[in-house]
């Protein structure tokens, strides 16, 4: 098994944007492409506004072919910009591939 730990930092005053594009339209192109997200979790403090999900894939083929194929699709296209109207709801996206140890219950 292949885990992606993507964290998004938001902009102040947009969480609640970048909530609702993944919860009415990207979980939907993500089951589309058969990307399976373990989990989701916010971080708002003073300092930091971010979203952070678990991904899980068969392999890191997979993942890459995942990714590809849901950056290029046009309802993501069309959602971002329509999202995005306003300006960006995501500063910066930071992707990190995990690797379970052997003991690891999540393999």
């Amino acid at each position: 098994m292949q885990y992606e730990l993507r964290t998004y930092l938001i902009p102040d005053g947009r969480i609640d944007d970048i909530l609702a594009r993944f919860r009415d339209v990207t979980m939907g192109l993500f089951a589309k492409y058969n990307m399976e997200c373990v989990g989701f979790w916010t971080i708002d403090n003073e300092e930091d506004y971010a979203l952070v999900y678990l991904m899980r894939y068969e392999s890191a083929q997979a993942q890459e072919a995942a990714w590809e194929a849901f950056r290029a699709d046009p309802e993501w296209l069309a959602t971002r910009e329509r999202t995005e109207a306003n300006g960006p709801i995501v500063e910066e996206v930071i992707s990190k591939d995990l690797t379970p140890v052997d003991f690891s219950p999540m393999q």
